[in-house]
Order: structure tokens, then C-alpha cells, then sequence
């Protein structure tokens, strides 16, 4: 079984990831599941996008593995290995499985078992067919047992991972679970790169320090600090170590939705274990964490907890996972981690002047340094933006290729927001997009973040307002995000947007540039209409309905009134 050790994160000097050709491997026994699950399986992953390497060919007796063959595995990104009656009984099914096992460790691949017709103790300690398999092999190999007990040790590696027990199941309905798992996992499967994440490295060292000391690690600060940026380097460069990981993403978002503490557990346990977890109630969720993880060695980021309730419903304390577990928590508050035991807080830093500005310039000029003539004007920028990474790469894309007098027009702007208050300073980038933009910003900001992106497309294209210009425009301006083919946008700059106040209801009010608004509750003006109540003024006038998908106060531009 795996250790429960757990390493500290690498260094600078590590090895550059390795460039993928292929995102699977298919290892199987072509006499046993070519023609059947094998076929099938390939046909229902190529369907879905995904680059599949699949060797048709059944070796000869005496013939060799072609170089082309194991380069195919060193590229790919996942193998799963087919485990059928015979598989053991042919030398070059487990040469691939020792070289699969062999870039598993050096390459970080991830090797997916699935039994189709063979018990998983028989794959892990040679039993049945297996036994009797190497039985065979320890005769034809005499000469060369070192290679057999390779096979042997191999073959217990990849036993004893997660994977999938198929045998006498609907072999359609795991082959779309197995499907749906790698896509999913392929979409957020490549690690972030901190090769070009300005500071990263200093909060990556601290964090290292405390992965081997304690179970829950939080990582805590403002709005805006990075505080996602750096748990999800610390989850891509460490996730391998466990037998299972999740990344929960806006987890108090998703506590807010109706049903959300349920459908939050029940993404919990789906990625954790590889299947589809059905959880009835948010109650029963609790029990099955605890009965399903008590044992394993997980990885679990919980990103974006504001209260400590929610804990209660998805990590309340180190027993419910197995030894080595780790579980990291990003969150404004540090209380939200109080009274948990085995705990270290690391409170994220802002960035130090120089780090601040080569990020801005990174944004403002693409280059580390500002370029002649603005080293001065940059200077004044990131002062405002006070080291928040936030801002500074927002407002930096928001100058690019502007002239100095439109840097100057904008600092301007800066000085005259006398307390300083970052959602002023991020609403200069606000004011300076297209009304067709700001519109599309708002709506988002108001009720579309999260949303699939053709689904916004099509909502904001019948109104007449251009997405697929329009999100690319605040996708370039750091205004917004796409990952996992939905938007989403940080709450600061929903906040700005008037996305906040509309979701709470309470005092936030959003208008564009030449609106405006009188009314001291939950309101958004477009261009023209202004508003005294918790309403929705579209450009040509008021409405008191709801809007969009909200019965309660409701903020939007006017393409969605």
C-alpha cells in the first residue's frame, strides 16, 4: 500500500514537466477485451476528444517492444491498464506494465487499473491464473528471474491503486465512468506552472515547511493576496503522493447554492475515490466521508471557506481520513480553522516593490521590467495597488498599449480615491472598456458567474451584445476566467460589478459609467435608468420584476430585463 509519508514539495531545480503526446494509454490483452471492452472503451474516449494510444498489433513470440511503443507510453498523460484472465501470461503486456509503473514514478503519470474479469487479490498477490502464469514465466526466464520478479512487483504496484472492479457490472455504464473521470481530470489535470507566478516561490518554501507537520494547513489573507494561486501549485506539485485528491473550488459559493453542502460532498468523494458518489443528504454525506476516507490517504483543497460550519460538512477533524492525509483550507478568516487540531496557519504576504512590479510589468509591458519612459508612471500604479496581486494585474492589463497620457488620465483617477479602497482602484479598469463589455461584465458579475460558457454566449448573443468578442475582451483584461469551460470572475471583482450586494441583497448598487442610482438598497442602472427600489432598470426605463433567475432584489445591465 502507499506510504503515508508525505514529501515536501520540490524545488526550483526540479525537472520540467514532461511534454504529453497522448493523453491514454490503453495496456490490455488483445485476445482477452480487444473486441469487446477494450474497443468500446477506446471508441467512447476518442468521442469525447481524448487522444488515445491504442497498439492493435499482438506481438510474436520472440519479437521485441518497438522504441515507438514505449515512447507512446513516456507520453502519455494516463495509462489504464486493462487487467483480463491472461493479461499475465504475456511477457510484453507486463514489459508495458513495468515500463508504465516506471514513468507512474518518474513522470508522475497517473495509471488507472481496471479488473475485468480477475479479482484485484489475484492481480496483487498472483494467485489463480496469475500463479499459474508465472509459473510459466519463472521457466521460460530462468536466466532472467530479476525481470520476473519485476513483473511480480509491478503487478502489486498497480493492484493496490484506486481503479475499477468491473467484473459481472453493466460494462457500459463503468466505461462512461471511466470516461467521465478522465475527462474531467484531463481538464484540470495540467499543473500550473509557477515558472512565471511572480513571489510564488518564498510562499511555496514556507508552505513546504509545514506539509510535514501538520494535517490541516491554512492558508489565509485578504481578498485579492493569491491565496488560490499558491494552493493550487502547492496541489498540483504534491497530489501525486496521495491515493486520492479534490480540489473544492469556491467552496462558500457552492454552500450558498441550494443543495450545496450535499452536491459539494458528493464532488468530494466522486474525485477522491473515482466513481460517482451518490449522496442522499448532507447528513448521510458526513457518515460516508468518514466511512469511505478513514483509511485513505487523501488530499483534499478546500478553497475559499468563510465559515467554520462548512468544515462541519466536509473535514471537521484529521480522524475522518486516513494517516498522512493533508487538508488545505484557504479563507479570509484564520477562525475558521480554531479548535481544530494538528493546525498551521501560513497568513499570505503581499507582494514585496520589486516582486509587485514585475508582475504589473508582466501585465502592463509583457516583459519583467517597465519599458522607457514608464518606469516612473509604474511605479505610482503599484503603489496603489498596494501588493495585491489582484489589482496589479488587473490594472496592468488594463494599460497595455495605452499612451502616457492615458497612464496619466488613470493615476489621476487613482489619486482621487482618498482611502484607497481596492474596489475603486480595480473599477479604473472598469470604466475604460466598451459599454458593450461593461455590459457583459456586469451581467456576469450579477448572475451568470459559474455558468458554462456557451451557455452565456447564447444568453448574451440574444441580447444582441457579441460574447464571443466580448468574454476574450475581459478574459485579456484579467476581469474574468474560464476553467473547466465555465466563467468565473474574482468575488472583488464581482463585488465591483455589484454581483455582492445583489446576491446578498444588501446594500451594493452597480451602475455603468453614465448611470446612476438613488436608492440605498440592492439596485443596477444601465446606461440611462436609474432606480429607488431593489429593481432592474433596463436603458429605456424600470421594472420591478424579477430578473433573470432571481425572484429576490435583482442587479443586472439591460440585456437581461
Amino acid at each position: 500500500m502507499a506510504s503515508t509519508s508525505v514529501q515536501g514539495i520540490t524545488s526550483s531545480s526540479s525537472p520540467p514537466p514532461p511534454l504529453y503526446m497522448h493523453d491514454v494509454f490503453l495496456s490490455f490483452r488483445g485476445k482477452d477485451t480487444r473486441n469487446n471492452f477494450t474497443s468500446h472503451l477506446y471508441s467512447n474516449l476518442k468521442q469525447r476528444g481524448i487522444d488515445v494510444y491504442m497498439d492493435d498489433r499482438e506481438l510474436e513470440r520472440g519479437k521485441t517492444i518497438e522504441p515507438a511503443l514505449w515512447k507512446a507510453i513516456e507520453e502519455s498523460r494516463f495509462s489504464v491498464i486493462i487487467f483480463s484472465r491472461d493479461y499475465a501470461s504475456s511477457p510484453w503486456c507486463l514489459d508495458e506494465l513495468v515500463k508504465i509503473v516506471q514513468c507512474m514514478k518518474e513522470k508522475g503519470q497517473t495509471v488507472l487499473p481496471v479488473f475485468y474479469d480477475v479479482d484485484p487479490s489475484e492481480v496483487a498477490e498472483q494467485k489463480g491464473k496469475y500463479k499459474k502464469a508465472f509459473v510459466k514465466h519463472e521457466k521460460d526466464f530462468k536466466e532472467n528471474l530479476d525481470r520476473v520478479r519485476s513483473w511480480k512487483d509491478c503487478l502489486s504496484t498497480v493492484a493496490n491503486l484506486s481503479g475499477w472492479d468491473i467484473r459481472n457490472r453493466n460494462e457500459s455504464e463503468h466505461i462512461e465512468k471511466i470516461v467521465e473521470y478522465i475527462s474531467y481530470k484531463r481538464s484540470i489535470f495540467l499543473p500550473t506552472s509557477s515558472k512565471n507566478l511572480v513571489g510564488i516561490d518564498s510562499r511555496l518554501e514556507v508552505l513546504n515547511g509545514y506539509i510535514g507537520k501538520a494535517i490541516f494547513i491554512g492558508i489565509c489573507g485578504m481578498g485579492g493576496i493569491g491565496k488560490t494561486t499558491v494552493a493550487r501549485v502547492l496541489y498540483d506539485k504534491i497530489r501525486l503522493q496521495f491515493e486520492g485528491s479534490c480540489f473544492l473550488g469556491n467552496v462558500s459559493d457552492g454552500f450558498a447554492e441550494k443543495d450545496g453542502p450535499r452536491r459539494l460532498q458528493e464532488q468530494l468523494l466522486s474525485e477522491i475515490l473515482m466513481e460517482r458518489a451518490s449522496v442522499w443528504d448532507s447528513s448521510r454525506g458526513i457518515e460516508m466521508i468518514k466511512r469511505r476516507l478513514r483509511l485513505k490517504k487523501i488530499l483534499l483543497i478546500l478553497d475559499d471557506v468563510d465559515d467554520k460550519k462548512q468544515l462541519e460538512f466536509l473535514a471537521e477533524e484529521p480522524g475522518w481520513f486516513g494517516p498522512g492525509s493533508r487538508i488545505i483550507i484557504t479563507s479570509r478568516d484564520k477562525n475558521v480553522l480554531t479548535g481544530i487540531d494538528d493546525t498551521k496557519i501560513y497568513e499570505a504576504e503581499k507582494l514585496n516593490d520589486d516582486d509587485a512590479l514585475m508582475l504589473f510589468s508582466q501585465k502592463a509591458f509583457k516583459n519583467d521590467q517597465p519599458a522607457e519612459g514608464f518606469v516612473e508612471l509604474s511605479k505610482q500604479v503599484v503603489g496603489y495597488a498596494n501588493g495585491l496581486p489582484l489589482a496589479l494585474e488587473v490594472i496592468g492589463s488594463f494599460l497595455y498599449e495605452r499612451s502616457i497620457p492615458e497612464w496619466r488620465g488613470a493615476i489621476n483617477r487613482m489619486n482621487e480615491i482618498l482611502d484607497g479602497r481596492i474596489i475603486d482602484v480595480l473599477r479604473v479598469s472598469f470604466d475604460g472598456l466598451h459599454e458593450p463589455d461593461k455590459k457583459i461584465f456586469l451581467d456576469i458579475a450579477c448572475f451568470l458567474k459559474g455558468f458554462k460558457t456557451d451557455r452565456i454566449t447564447r444568453i448574451l448573443d440574444s441580447r444582441g451584445f457579441h460574447a464571443g468578442i466580448g468574454i476574450p475582451v475581459l478574459i485579456e483584461k484579467s476581469l474574468m476566467s474560464v476553467s473547466q469551460d465555465q466563467v468565473w470572475m474574482h468575488d472583488l471583482l464581482q463585488i465591483m460589478g455589484g454581483g455582492g450586494g445583489c446576491s446578498t441583497g444588501g446594500g451594493g448598487s452597480c451602475c455603468s459609467s453614465s448611470g446612476s442610482s438613488t436608492s440605498s438598497s440592492s439596485s443596477c442602472c444601465s446606461s440611462s435608468g436609474s432606480s429607488t427600489s431593489s429593481s432592474c432598470c433596463s436603458s429605456s426605463g424600470s421594472s420591478t420584476s424579477s430578473c433573470g433567475n432571481s425572484t429576490s432584489s435583482s442587479c443586472c445591465s439591460s440585456s437581461c430585463c
